[in-house]
């Protein structure tokens, strides 16, 4: 089972006051209806967008319904920017009790960044969003929907993800033949070695119950761009109903993905996976 590292500093926010708090744990009692986890590494310019659509919905929404409460966590995976900086200020804008910064010592990964998000978190669901704002943040209620639809949830176990698979041949026409060969290519891998069920693994908008982020970030290895496959293998395991919901995306400029090299380390990282669960190097609770 793999264990999560803190450093020292990682176990304190600084609140809008400028004081340290400690982090609370994903084994308290949830305190939230809603987190929303955003791992961001070198953000400064795109996450500004990002944050105002999302807070923007997201007042309006406690506006209409009192009784729905939220938290953003901005999870700063070791920048060499200012995207801490630029998180504060939201921090200091809306609150602290609203809006956290979790500012990571060195640069972990997207996986390792939302796992650090997520074990810090306080909402009944928690939903990991990209910094990128590629997806309309309203489309939250689609993938609300989708795990409403799930109901009865085992255990309270639910996950719901967003998903560009119907966006594939707008996609595929915009692209070079080279990075349509390498998507097929990645798509094909994920079905034959470890989720067939789910068409789209790898958007940044997914929707957990608090249960279910628990078990499955427990047992997460994979920190980098292939730990979407790995949390969805695991959901998939242990018997935990999965939708895939559609939902607007737009394609951003200033993506970390390096077109070959980072579907060389997926393909990697993919192998691994299905590897080390069949030899029980990797085991589930």
């Amino acid at each position: 089972m793999p264990t999560l590292h803190r450093h020292e500093e990682e176990k304190f926010f600084v609140n809008a006051e400028g004081r340290k708090e400690s982090v609370p744990s994903i084994h308290d009692p949830p305190t939230k209806e809603l987190s929303v986890v955003v791992p961001s590494y070198n953000e400064e310019d795109r996450l500004p967008l990002m944050m105002d659509e999302a807070l923007d919905y997201l007042e309006k929404r406690q506006k209409r319904d009192p009784s729905f409460t939220y938290e953003v966590i901005v999870v700063d995976d070791g920048s060499k920017d200012q995207t801490t900086k630029v998180a504060m200020k939201y921090c200091k804008k809306y609150g602290s009790d609203k809006v956290r910064v979790l500012s990571l010592v060195k640069n972990r990964g997207k996986g390792g960044a939302v796992r650090m998000g997520v074990f810090s978190s306080r909402g009944k669901k928690i939903l990991m969003a990209d910094a990128d704002g590629a997806t309309k943040f309203e489309d939250i209620e689609k993938v609300e929907e989708g795990l409403k639809n799930l109901q009865p949830w085992p255990n309270q176990m639910a996950i719901s993800c967003g998903s560009r698979a119907h966006l594939e041949k707008d996609s595929i026409a915009k692209r070079s033949y080279f990075r349509t060969l390498l998507m097929y290519g990645f798509h094909f891998l994920v079905w034959f070695l470890c989720v067939k069920e789910i068409r789209d693994t790898q958007c940044g908008f997914k929707l957990f119950t608090r249960e279910a982020a628990s078990q499955t970030f427990s047992t997460l290895h994979i920190e980098r761009w292939a730990f979407d496959v790995e949390l969805l293998y695991i959901a998939q395991r242990l018997k935990i109903p999965i939708a895939e919901v559609a939902v607007n995306w737009t394609e951003i400029e200033g993506s970390k993905l390096v077109p070959f090299w980072s579907w060389l380390q997926m393909g990697r990282d993919l192998l691994f996976i299905r590897l080390r669960y069949m030899t029980g190097a990797w085991q589930l609770e």
